[in-house]
């Protein structure tokens, strides 16, 4: 397998071999893809216990438009 890499990316797993944290590049690569299969598996879990728990509650009167002000509003005050 070949996998190519930008400069930043590159830099990235330099720097975490270099701290000790990995021994080689190798194992940096391993690392990030556990992480994300673990990411992915529990996000699309979540995802699908929350799409569960809309078919089965009440029907909400909140617009899309309101919901989509709602977690704006979220993510601006914990700025």
């Amino acid at each position: 397998m070949n996998i190519s890499f930008n400069k930043k990316q590159e830099q990235y797993i330099a720097e975490q071999v270099e701290s000790g944290n990995f021994p080689d590049a190798g194992e940096v690569i391993r690392d990030a893809l556990r992480l994300h299969e673990f990411y992915r598996h529990h996000s699309l879990q979540d995802l699908r216990n929350e799409i569960e728990k809309g078919w089965e509650g009440a029907i909400s009167s909140r617009s899309v438009k309101d919901i989509i002000l709602s977690r704006k509003q979220k993510r601006h005050d914990n700025v």
